[in-house]
């Protein structure tokens, strides 16, 4: 429970990073405490897609993987941020990416300081 814990509190924060350097990633709420709420209300749905969703892909796509030497990961990656997207505006979330470029972008952000603040938080072992 903890490990969970700590995954989406990296999520969230770099969610948090990517919302604040790309103007294309939005979250909107009235206060403050709104939007950290829905900041990781969006990071659980981040997670629960790259948990279920993300090894699909990545198996249905291993051809291009491989022919890409990983860097279709990127494409994979920006889809799981715009499904997240989709599924927030479902939920009525405040959380919107506009367009795949940006998705792609959000992505690398979003892998880059997840693993970062990983590597910085404790683990549940």
């Amino acid at each position: 429970m903890k490990n969970f814990l700590v995954k989406t509190v990296a999520n969230a924060g770099a969610l948090a990073v990517a919302v604040w350097l790309l103007d294309k990633i939005t979250l909107t709420g009235d206060n403050t405490g709104k939007e950290i709420g829905t900041l990781f209300l969006v990071a659980l749905i981040f997670g629960v897609v790259n948990f279920l969703v993300k090894p699909v892909v990545k198996l249905l796509s291993l051809p291009l993987l491989i022919l890409t030497l990983g860097l279709f990961t990127l494409v994979v990656n920006a889809l799981m941020l715009l499904l997240t997207s989709w599924l927030a505006d479902q939920l009525d979330l405040s959380f919107h990416v506009e367009g795949f470029w940006t998705a792609v972008l959000g992505g690398l952000i979003i892998s880059v300081v997840s693993w970062a603040l990983n590597v910085i938080l404790p683990d549940g072992d």
